[in-house]
């Protein structure tokens, strides 16, 4: 996998007060998965401080942000760390965003598409693949419809292949 591609945890939604927090949208499982880094956007922003905001997000300080008017100007920002970064992974675990962008092919060799999202309404992960034209459709990400993937492909099952 690309071990330097940078990776999203969270996004600066606005400021919080006038002393130059930030609001933070977490794209993580948790805070506490915030929590562990203290570098972001390649060491432009250092995190200081952080708490949970009660409402599913977060409130952050760092030192690069003095003012309301500092942390206004941020909204908007996503906030990064390389790949490289992140926890090793057992076998059969990833990462979405090492997923978002492969090429998707099917078991039979046909060429399906680029993967684009990955989603999880409640019953497992789906990744959702756009064919050339424009068309899109998804796939529950189980063995038995994705048997295969690497830093290069993933393959779908042929049943599980939408026109």
């Amino acid at each position: 996998m690309a071990q330097d591609k940078p990776v999203t945890l969270a996004a600066i939604i606005g400021a919080h007060g006038v002393t130059g927090e930030v609001r933070l949208k977490l794209f993580g499982e948790d805070l506490a998965s915030l929590k562990q880094y203290k570098q972001f956007n390649d060491g432009t922003l250092t995190l200081k401080s952080l708490r949970d905001d009660n409402k599913g997000g977060a409130i952050a300080r760092f030192d690069e942000v003095g003012d309301r008017n500092a942390a206004e100007k941020l909204r908007g920002t996503a906030l990064t760390i390389p790949r490289s970064a992140l926890p090793s992974l057992e076998e059969d675990e990833y990462y979405h965003a090492d997923l978002i962008g492969l090429a998707a092919a099917s078991d039979a060799g046909e060429a399906l598409g680029i993967v684009v999202a990955v989603e999880n309404f409640g019953a497992g992960d789906v990744i959702e693949i756009e064919r050339p034209n424009g068309k899109k459709f998804m796939v529950p990400v189980r063995p038995e419809a994705v048997p295969s993937w690497d830093s290069e492909k993933l393959v779908v099952s042929a049943d599980f292949v939408e026109a």
